[in-house]
């Protein structure tokens, strides 16, 4: 089996394009928005690596991330930051599909990844090129799991961390995330009030920010979900794929996968139906697309109990709203009271454990199913972007004095075995 970290590899990536004007921006230099102020995407010399690598060649490769290195922009092995990022299952969950009228309902598990979220593979990614272009301070705003992440990265590579922090971030998070390394604080404000002390604080503290879409490599990370999906699914497309969406890093990051899968022959024309899963309390994406706009305008007050879709806005909008538009797809609100009954329920029919965002997903695909929106046979994916573990879970007051009699009659409700 290869090792996908040792070894040189060539690199395709041919230049950066701003995501909105399609301007050409230099490789191998430190960006972070366009000239237009914009996202920047990377792109790569397709034919070239068409040429060059065969998908039947990652059979030979660890399963890790790292394994579509010549799809990733790391020019140099030595540069790769890797805590061990693993290629997330595809869990089955029949029970649920089948109790809420679908067929095929598969669970990618992003909380099997380092620092327990799907933040690691943009951050891994991102701070693997800052350590190439020579970043030695980062910074973010972050609902949680992306501080985490860059801390842990940016501490493997020897690059300091500042992360800011909602106030009610959850408190285990924050704590991961100075436990990383990172000097962290809590603001009082959600993530998109946060932002502007990361970008005015760039030149006061010499910091580069990594924050969601302001550098270009993070969806390259991210887009490794929809590579590793097609791989694992023989290179075909699932029919639908539900996606929390706050930022909408890895929605943006998987339909660009795919494009560039089809470039090199390794998909056909079929796309998934990509749904954004958003808040009914703070639901920018799916308000916009509702009214036809190529824009959203920023959510005012907006508050969740969901911590990853506490974003008002994301400068990636008219990105998302086009990705959900060229695949057919659609958005869906959710509620606040919905979330944790549906996380119970599967843990407590398929032993699957969902983070609150992974929860909300099969939420929307219940709510999809209900509306027709998509039909029982199709062939869907929820992604769970956390471990569970992470986040709050119900009480537990039973008790039983083993010096005394035990009612087991009691324990298992006098029902039969």
């Amino acid at each position: 089996m290869q090792d996908n970290l040792t070894g040189e590899r060539p690199s395709f990536v041919s230049h950066l394009e701003c995501a909105a004007t399609g301007r050409r921006h230099e490789a191998g230099r430190l960006h972070g928005l366009s000239e237009a102020g914009k996202p920047l995407l990377v792109r790569y010399d397709l034919a070239r690596l068409a040429m060059t690598l065969d998908r039947r060649a990652l059979v030979e490769r660890a399963p890790d991330m790292w394994r579509y290195r010549e799809l990733l922009p790391v020019g140099r092995a030595e540069n790769i930051v890797s805590l061990g990022e693993t290629m997330t299952p595809l869990i089955a969950a029949p029970a649920t599909a089948r109790r809420l009228g679908g067929t095929t309902l598969l669970v990618k598990d992003e909380g099997r990844l380092p620092t327990g979220s799907f933040k690691a593979r943009g951050l891994s990614v991102a701070v693997s090129m800052a350590k190439e272009l020579g970043v030695r301070r980062a910074a973010l705003p972050t609902a949680g799991n992306a501080g985490a992440a860059l801390a842990a990265y940016c501490s493997r590579a020897g690059i300091e961390s500042f992360v800011f922090c909602p106030d009610d971030a959850p408190e285990i998070t924050i704590s991961e995330i100075a436990l990383q390394g990172a000097k962290v604080f809590r603001v009082d404000g959600n993530i998109t009030e946060i932002g502007p002390i990361v970008e005015n604080g760039k030149a006061a503290a010499g910091w580069f920010s990594m924050a969601t879409l302001k550098e270009p490599y993070r969806v390259e990370g991210k887009k490794t979900m929809g590579l590793e999906i097609a791989e694992q699914l023989g290179w075909e497309m699932p029919d639908v794929i539900f996606y929390p969406t706050g930022g909408g890093t890895g929605l943006i990051g998987m339909w660009k996968a795919f494009a560039e899968m089809e470039a090199l022959g390794w998909i056909g024309p079929k796309r998934p139906r990509m749904v954004a899963v958003q808040s009914a309390t703070c639901g920018p994406i799916a308000r916009a697309f509702e009214r036809g706009a190529e824009t959203a305008e920023p959510w005012v007050g907006g508050h969740t109990a969901v911590p990853g879709l506490r974003v008002p806005w994301t400068i990636g909008d008219f990105i998302l709203l086009r990705v959900l538009r060229e695949s057919g797809g659609f958005a869906v609100t959710v509620e606040d009271d919905e979330v944790e009954p549906a996380r119970a329920d599967m843990a407590r029919h398929d032993g699957i454990h969902l983070c609150p965002e992974g929860a909300a997903t099969l939420v929307a695909y219940q709510k999809a199913l209900d509306r027709g929106l998509i039909r029982p046979d199709a062939r869907a994916i929820l992604f769970n972007c956390a471990s569970g573990l992470k986040y709050a879970m119900p009480p537990v007051t039973e008790r039983l004095d083993r010096k005394g009699p035990i009612d087991y009659a009691k324990i298992v409700g006098a029902r039969p075995a």
